[in-house]
């Protein structure tokens, strides 16, 4: 083998080796990315490793505000013996009312509406025999809900002395202290669904570890015994309802 061919043959092996050395390097770097790549994807499923539950708190609460308008009226030929008429049963009314227990700043009274049939450009049949109308609304407005039970239950002595009730509404049940109770309800509801998610975590042996995120849902005030064609407003007891979901990591 000349000298020339002994050199071209050393500078191939020099060359093999070279490439060996460059493969090995790559190889090598493939192998830590994969290591890294696949550390990466374990730390983020393994924080990520989270279970979802839904707590629930509910109150059964009174309502603390009752609003009631009982509208009356009356109808004649006679408008002066007609306002009379109307303000004598408004006083009839207000008797009533206080005698329920209602006090003056309880109640409110709105002034007489009055309509005049003949006026109206579509008259109605029998116009000759009731011209006016004369309407007036009282309203109760009440933070005591035994005044207004006994005002209700004896409205049969109203009609007896000759008042005519018209679209008079049931009254208004009202909570007003929800944010009194949300705190409490809150906190509730937080434990209830961690003690779900405890129950989850012990069947697979897990444990259940801090809170990831809540959302806090919406607070609802239902009746607390649904009756037919009754809606939460027109009911005196109610039912405070919150279901909260709170993401949770196990640990």
């Amino acid at each position: 083998m000349t000298n020339e061919n002994k050199q071209n043959e050393k500078n191939r092996a020099g060359a093999r080796g070279a490439f060996l050395i460059v493969g090995l390097l790559i190889a090598l770097g493939i192998t830590s990315a994969g290591w890294f790549v696949r550390e990466g994807l374990m730390t983020f499923r393994m924080e990520d490793r989270v279970v979802s539950m839904k707590g629930l708190a509910e109150r059964d609460v009174e309502a603390d505000l009752a609003i009631w308008s009982l509208s009356h009226s009356g109808t004649s030929n006679d408008l002066a013996a007609l306002q009379r008429s109307i303000e004598d049963h408004q006083n009839i009314i207000l008797a009533y009312l206080k005698n329920a227990g209602f006090k003056d700043d309880e109640i409110s009274i709105q002034p007489l509406q009055a309509q005049d049939l003949l006026a109206q450009a579509y008259r109605p049949d029998g116009v000759e025999k009731g011209r006016y109308i004369i309407t007036q609304m009282i309203t109760v407005r009440t933070p005591y809900m035994d005044k207004m039970d006994t005002a209700l239950s004896g409205l049969g002595q109203l009609i007896s002395k000759g008042v005519s009730l018209t679209n008079s509404m049931q009254p208004s049940y009202m909570f007003t202290r929800l944010n009194d109770i949300k705190p409490d309800m809150l906190a509730e509801a937080v434990r209830n669904a961690r003690e779900s998610a405890e129950q989850f975590a012990s069947v697979s042996g897990q444990n259940i570890g801090r809170i990831k995120s809540a959302r806090q849902g919406v607070f609802q005030i239902l009746p607390r015994d649904p009756v037919n064609f009754a809606s939460e407003e027109n009911q005196h007891y109610k039912r405070v309802r919150v279901v909260s979901t709170i993401d949770f990591f196990f640990k």
